[in-house]
């Protein structure tokens, strides 16, 4: 306990601690990038860190890393070379209900300023043929869509807002059944680009409705349609709880590492929101996290000889418990689940001030 108080004494006020956070979480010095590959996803399954869910009426769509042939996005130097058998992803849903938007969120990352391209194609559907992307998703009733319609030969852009769908942007345009089309969408700040094969087809947007949100695939009514080839580059957004998770590990020596488990509107599932160790992020929670929030009681357990772990609730200023907090530690001799309680409650204490609600976090 000593040590714990020597350390709390060195650690830097609040406000030091929320203009790091700030500066963390809105600059950048760099832009990232991710690819989306489908070829390294379990057949028949949805791709790992993305969620499956439905705006309008009926039920979600069902998306599944499928087979199909693909032809080259670049010319081939070999005249008339045969398309490539390919893993991708497919919505093979054939609800013919005209409000029906299957949609398919990556949750793992919030994405503010970004180019996102994927090529597409619409292979059947009675009612419709459609395939595009969401991009600045909120909710199922808030976020931007961009897509194609091969049954109406249109490229057309949308906002929903509070469930409610803007009226169309874009141009009516050729989009042939059964083959491949590139989309992209390109966003800085209120501005967002949208092109269909490298050309931009309609005139740069100006709209204030979301600055940030997630991105992932849609379609609608029975349209089966597949995906390929995704890939963001972006500019990355720190959530304030990452900024706050560094600044623990530094006036905490003694401890390993720290993971923050809670749920975000798009994927009920409790996942690692927030961690000292990246690769962790979006990692599905044991069974011991789940516990911890429902009883909003800690629990205690040994890693091995050298080190313990204590989870314990993270709640906002109401009280009410928003996430579980992993915080693993080094032991030491006498080491008691009592002291070890001791040891993490200053560091769930010193996290609980810093934010009012879930939202500030995440």
């Amino acid at each position: 306990m000593i040590a714990v108080l020597r350390i709390a004494v060195c650690r830097p006020s609040i406000k030091v601690l929320f203009c790091l956070a700030c500066l963390g979480a809105f600059h950048s010095a760099r832009a990232a990038e991710r690819t989306f590959d489908f070829s390294k996803e379990k057949q028949n399954e949805i791709p790992a860190g993305f969620h499956s869910a439905v705006s309008g009426e009926g039920k979600p769509g069902t998306w599944k890393i499928i087979e199909d042939e693909v032809s080259a996005s670049i010319p081939s130097i070999t005249p008339n070379a045969a398309p490539q058998r390919r893993a991708v992803l497919a919505q093979l849903s054939r609800d013919l209900t005209d409000e029906h938007y299957s949609l398919l969120v990556y949750t793992n990352e919030v994405f503010g300023d970004f180019k996102f391209t994927t090529r597409v194609k619409c292979v059947s559907g009675v009612a419709e043929q459609m395939a595009g992307v969401v991009f600045r998703y909120q909710d199922e009733k808030n976020y931007y869509y961009l897509r194609a319609s091969a049954k109406g030969n249109t490229f057309r852009f949308f906002k929903v807002v509070a469930g409610q769908r803007s009226p169309p942007i874009g141009p009516e345009i050729q989009i042939p059944v059964g083959v491949w089309h590139q989309l992209t969408v390109e966003t800085k700040g209120n501005q967002i680009k949208c092109f269909l094969n490298d050309q931009q087809a309609i005139p740069t947007l100006t709209d204030n409705s979301f600055t940030a949100g997630l991105i992932g695939f849609w379609t609608k009514s029975d349209s089966v349609s597949h995906f390929t080839d995704a890939h963001i580059t972006y500019t990355p957004r720190e959530p304030f709880i990452r900024v706050l998770l560094r600044q623990v590990r530094q006036n905490y020596p003694r401890v390993e590492a720290l993971k923050v488990y809670s749920k975000n509107t798009a994927d009920p599932t409790l996942r690692i929101m927030a961690s000292t160790d990246e690769h962790e992020l979006g990692n599905i929670a044991s069974e011991v996290e789940p516990q911890v929030m429902e009883k909003d009681a800690p629990f205690y357990g040994k890693l091995d000889s050298n080190s313990i772990v204590v989870t314990l609730p993270l709640h906002d200023r109401n009280g009410e418990v928003i996430a579980a907090l992993r915080v693993e530690m080094k032991s030491f001799l006498g080491q008691t689940e009592r002291n070890a309680l001791a040891r993490a409650m200053p560091i769930v204490k010193d996290l609980e001030r810093q934010f009012v609600e879930a939202k500030d976090l995440f």
